[in-house]
């Protein structure tokens, strides 16, 4: 019996999205270390699993390593389409869990594009491998240009820089009860919408930001200056989805941006992905203020939701049991067991 685990990741941003630019796409995001994903596996003749979407995962990791079977159970879950990378941690921990059952390498980082994963971010394989905050290196745009290729035809994008997360920095991380964000053929739409019509200047002024602000903000350690450059990152992605999402950011999102803003325990705020999670940057000094304005924007926006401070997560997925080593290309770190240490 192997068991993998994974956190989820936060999605500040593209830095592209235009098809005038060489690159596109380009994206950043960051680890946490909760919410979680735990995945069981062990070796079995054919695939048992109850929960739909791994039994598609783990049917599609048999076939790519020519395996026998897995009997796999989730143990726990990512909240689905909330923003949190539920698809991309789900899929990886599954193929991941399999593999180590048997005794073999996952090689998420190759595989993971035929598991469909990895496409045009390629953050959430990069913090399944080693955590950290991440910016990516996007793709030619003439490869990923408006048509998505076919799963598998693609390499996820390399890692353009990375950093560790410093210990004393939170993320507020507010969840409301909302529809999911946008999945599947739906957000393939909007995003080919979005591509067609991106605006260039918008990429120069991102670019800017983060060169200027936000990757020597996290080379110091610096968490509000940090904040501040990925709200406003978020803030020029939301003009491009803007008419695809019903303004910069989707409701309620709007609602709770404009009030944790006013908090001064709270460095930035963002849309997660296409949302509906809401992140804010914080740290451990002013880690109770933020979650009291995270209960009071639920509140004053009228909805229910979770509500967390989080750690930031500098590691990757973690194996228990299994043969073998350290997971190599797969990354994973392998531990007895799997240490709480997610929200404070």
């Amino acid at each position: 019996m192997v068991r993998v685990s994974a956190g989820a990741r936060l999605h500040f941003g593209f830095g592209n999205l235009s098809l005038s630019h060489e690159r596109l796409y380009g994206a950043i995001g960051a680890a946490i270390e909760e919410p979680r994903v735990a995945v069981r596996a062990e070796p079995a003749d054919g695939v048992d699993c109850a929960d739909p979407t791994a039994r598609l995962y783990a049917e599609r990791a048999v076939s790519l390593l020519d395996l026998p079977g897995a009997t796999v159970s989730v143990e726990r879950a990512l909240p689905r389409h909330a923003g949190l990378g539920s698809g991309t941690q789900l899929a990886l921990a599954t193929l991941s869990a399999v593999a180590r059952a048997h005794g073999r390498d996952p090689g998420v980082r190759d595989r993971a594009p035929a598991l469909g994963r990895g496409g045009r971010s390629g953050v959430g394989v990069a913090a399944f491998e080693s955590g950290g905050f991440v910016l990516d290196a996007g793709h030619p745009t003439a490869r990923f240009t408006t048509a998505r290729p076919a799963d598998g035809d693609w390499t996820v994008p390399a890692v353009a820089a990375r950093h560790e997360i410093p210990d004393h920095w939170r993320f507020l991380l507010v969840v409301p009860d909302a529809d999911p964000g946008r999945n599947g053929d739906a957000e393939d739409a909007s995003m080919r919408a979005v591509v067609e019509r991106a605006d260039p200047a918008i990429a120069d002024r991102v670019a800017g930001v983060v060169a200027r602000r936000l990757l020597p903000a996290v080379a110091e350690g610096a968490a509000e200056p940090f904040g501040e450059a990925v709200e406003e990152i978020g803030r020029l992605n939301g003009a491009w989805y803007a008419d695809e999402q019903g303004g910069v950011y989707r409701p309620p999102v709007g609602e709770l941006v404009a009030a944790l803003a006013a908090s001064p325990a709270v460095y930035g705020v963002g849309q997660s992905s296409w949302g509906p999670a809401v992140f804010g940057v914080t740290d451990a000094d002013h880690a109770d203020e933020a979650r009291a304005a995270g209960e009071e924007a639920l509140d004053d926006a009228g909805v229910d939701g979770e509500v967390a401070v989080v750690r930031g997560r500098n590691r990757g997925a973690v194996v228990e049991g299994g043969k073998g080593g350290k997971g190599g290309k797969g990354g994973e770190d392998r531990e007895d067991r799997d240490g709480e240490n997610g929200p404070t």
